[in-house]
């Protein structure tokens, strides 16, 4: 990941539910910068950064970390890589909702409570739409359209609960910003573009469904760089969409992927066939049918310069890091 250059001194930055892939990527930018990083996680591993361990149901010494520090970042949230079955769907909005929560009750209590919380959302929250592109000031959020399934108005009335338990917490002396960002297209292995990539290489890499719905991402370089700008945007609160500018359907998007790989090949996946690839994977379709066409309003009105506007350019960047990271190759 290539890294950029500021005139910032060096911060306290704390990141609860971080030892997935965002809270990777996030934690090594940092970290990478001289910042002073702690992760906290159920499960941490060993990492160059201070790691501590929570239950994320209640307060314990992981506070200290809290406490002084100057940005709050957190992740913390089971996957939703998974079937929505009842026990699924409690976790899931259980492990968003309280814990963060718990982070509002830790930043409350602390004698030096952070500057900045800023609290993972989704561009989910948004309806499905392909008639026009969604920012902050304009966007609908889903829920209330007619005809889709249930697994869809689940996972918006999650994102709904997620930011509502965030801007509820009484924390008068930190600004909060609701991160409601796309898919983060990462060379990491087990992510999104991983699992794209290995579609592609496969020979299966056409459209999905009939290739109509848009996908919103965002380049992992973009996104970093998005969370410092805002860092450093002391008016900046509210939700914010994390995105490229350049939302597409998805039938050009997996074209654009299978060019940056150098094959033409595709074989297409009717909705019945992800359903029931869904099904034995243990996912959802979701994840693929929705049309997600969000776009970066703030990020853009103020001034924030991506790197990887398109996905084309994106996705070639993307294939040459993977590549690199298979061969065990640092990448610039």
């Amino acid at each position: 990941l290539m890294l950029f250059l500021h005139n910032r001194p060096s911060i306290r930055v704390t990141i609860p539910g971080g030892s997935g892939q965002v809270g990777r990527l996030l934690a090594s930018y940092f970290h990478a910068q001289g910042d002073d990083v702690t992760v906290i996680a159920r499960n941490p591993t060993t990492a160059p950064w201070r790691s501590l361990i929570w239950d994320g149901r209640t307060l314990g010494a992981w506070t200290e970390a809290i406490d002084g520090a100057n940005v709050i970042i957190n992740l913390a949230g089971r996957s939703v890589n998974c079937r929505y079955n009842s026990d699924n769907r409690r976790i899931i909005k259980e492990s968003r909702t309280e814990t963060t929560r718990l982070v509002g009750q830790a930043i409350a209590a602390a004698k030096q409570p952070p500057t900045l919380w800023m609290n993972a959302s989704t561009a989910t929250i948004y309806r499905h739409a392909f008639d026009r592109p969604m920012d902050e000031a304009t966007g609908e959020l889903g829920g209330a359209e007619p005809d889709v399934p249930d697994t869809w108005r689940f996972s918006i009335d999650v994102a709904k609960s997620w930011e509502e338990a965030f801007f509820k917490s009484s924390t008068s002396r930190t600004r909060k910003i609701a991160l409601r960002s796309a898919i983060v297209m990462s060379p990491s292995r087990g992510g999104a573009f991983d699992i794209l990539l290995g579609l592609v290489r496969r020979g299966l890499g056409g459209a999905s469904g009939d290739g109509k719905q848009f996908v919103s991402w965002i380049h992992d370089e973009d996104f970093v760089r998005a969370v410092e700008f805002l860092i450093g945007r002391e008016q900046t609160q509210g939700v914010v969409n994390v995105s490229s500018p350049n939302p597409l359907p998805n039938r050009e998007f997996m074209r654009a992927l299978r060019e940056a790989w150098g094959t033409r090949i595709g074989i297409p996946a009717t909705a019945w066939i992800l359903e029931l690839g869904a099904f034995v994977a243990g996912s959802e379709t979701e994840l693929i049918l929705k049309s997600r066409r969000v776009i970066p309003g703030y990020l853009m009105d103020a001034g924030f310069k991506f790197r990887f506007p398109r996905w084309a350019e994106a996705a070639v960047d993307l294939v040459r890091r993977w590549q690199a990271a298979s061969e065990g190759l640092l990448v610039p």
